[in-house]
């Protein structure tokens, strides 16, 4: 059996988590089985489709790097194909032309509704004879079966059973001649030769109206397999209220998509106790039958320890490919100073993203115009005049500028002064950083460099004599 799923978002907003998680596991049952992945857009809904949202849609493709085999297909431009089919069924007796009025149905369904009961279609149109003209308004409906049942074996949760008398005559072409949503996704899969539909909870509901179209067409039913929601850590719903839920905003928020994918992948699939997985592992590893039932919830924290180890492991090289993204935004210069992947190997220890390591990162690149306030307060102090005039003198005079040899200067200025080495290295990283905090003195200085290093320094001494004179 050729194996060919696909993902089929509707481009009214952004590629959102849920939606990303599903793109990757019909992305990964396809490249597991060796099959084929396609990208349909389901662009029926006119009022709410944007090309932004298309636009981002594909954005988020690309950054996981989750690419297809066939598409961009977009329902649109594919009217014409819908509509042939929907003649078809007209003249086989499949589907059927229903004259309601709005205002009908409307009271149809208030009174149902009122005596409790499911609001459907009540079939007044089902076996009409009423003679009518081509362009009086009227809908398209299927001729659903009124007997017997529709029975799946999803992937995911076993044999789900619809009642068909639970069904009422869906609607397939509105008034204005434009094919619905549910009738489209049919068509689609039927031409496209989908084998597996894989997709969210929410279409459970769709599956079994999709499927008696299906066989109505005399069309292969593919097999479905549908994925739980995803959960925020107060137990609904994932949403806004959250924090981050669109794809690209994690990208801004800093992390790397191996991680995001690494994490989308477990939330609700697993391998035995593995917690790192490549895309190779996954595509090695993944099944549907290995995916859970139960909604996940969604755990920002575990995101962000996935990112860090993938910040500190992944190859320096590939990181810094990202983190330029993150350096360019905030307008950072980086030809005049260490490349980039040299500074993810001095902060991926320090930071959980990609977006603290180029906010930290500047002193690298450029000088600053102030120290921070209360690193200054405590260690440019006349005390450590001495120290840092001490240091400066021995790293002026080095002329093999190496880790090694800064770190020799600083621990011998302290030496020769008879103090701890936080008496040397606190003033100094003040001095050449302007902060309080960065990576060990010794990379750090060899990091910005002989020249830089020392008119900071001599930043420092100066700032240090003003405090002395003010007393």
């Amino acid at each position: 059996m050729k194996i060919k799923t696909r993902f089929a978002p509707s481009p009214t907003g952004y590629l959102h988590v849920g939606g990303a998680r599903t793109a990757l596991y019909s992305w990964l049952f396809s490249r597991h089985a060796g099959g084929e992945f396609v990208l349909r857009i389901e662009d029926t809904d006119l009022e709410r489709s944007t090309q932004e949202a298309i636009d981002a849609i594909m954005a988020g493709m690309n950054w996981l790097n989750l690419d297809w085999d066939e598409g961009p297909y977009f329902q649109t431009k594919r009217f014409d194909r819908y509509n042939a089919v929907i003649d078809d069924m007209l003249v086989q007796g499949t589907a059927y032309r229903c004259y309601c009025s709005k205002t009908r149905l409307d009271a149809l369904r208030e009174k149902q509704m009122a005596n409790g009961e499911k609001p459907r279609y009540d079939g007044r149109c089902r076996d009409s004879q009423r003679s009518s003209t081509d362009d009086e308004p009227h809908v398209v409906r299927f001729r659903n079966p009124q007997e017997g049942s529709v029975i799946f074996d999803d992937n995911i949760r076993g044999l789900i059973e619809f009642s068909n008398q639970e069904l009422d005559d869906l609607i397939i072409r509105r008034t204005d001649g434009a094919p619905t949503y549910n009738f489209c996704v049919v068509v689609d899969d039927w031409d496209m030769e989908i084998s597996h539909v894989i997709r969210g909870e929410d279409h459970i509901n769709n599956t079994p109206r999709q499927i008696n179209i299906l066989k109505a067409l005399g069309a292969p039913v593919p097999e479905y397999a549908h994925v739980s929601m995803i959960l925020g850590d107060d137990g609904k719903k994932l949403s806004k209220r959250h924090g981050a839920v669109g794809v690209m905003q994690y990208r801004d928020d800093g992390y790397l998509p191996q991680a995001l994918l690494n994490y989308l992948v477990r939330l609700g699939w697993s391998h035995g106790d593995q917690e790192i997985f490549s895309l190779d592992d996954m595509k090695t590893f993944f099944t549907l039958d290995a995916i859970n039932k139960s909604a996940s919830t969604f755990n920002t924290e575990k995101l962000q320890w996935l990112n860090h180890h993938y910040i500190n492991h992944m190859p320096g090289e590939e990181v810094a490919v990202h983190l330029a993204w993150h350096v360019e935004q905030l307008g950072i210069e980086t030809s005049n100073g260490p490349e980039l992947k040299d500074i993810v190997k001095l902060l991926g220890e320090r930071c959980k993203t990609l977006k603290e390591i180029a906010e930290s990162c500047r002193y690298f690149y450029e000088d600053f115009h102030q120290f921070d306030a209360d690193a200054a307060k405590k260690h440019l102090l006349p005390v450590a005049r001495q120290p840092l005039e001490v240091v400066r003198a021995k790293l002026a005079t080095i002329s093999q500028w190496t880790p090694e040899n800064m770190h020799n200067a600083i621990q011998s200025t302290a030496d020769e002064l008879s103090v701890g080495m936080g008496k040397v290295g606190m003033p100094l990283r003040v001095a050449v950083t302007g902060t309080g905090q960065s990576p060990g003195m010794d990379v750090t200085v060899y990091a910005i460099g002989q020249a830089r290093s020392l008119q900071r320094i001599d930043r420092a001494l100066a700032y240090i004599a003003e405090r002395e004179a003010q007393g």
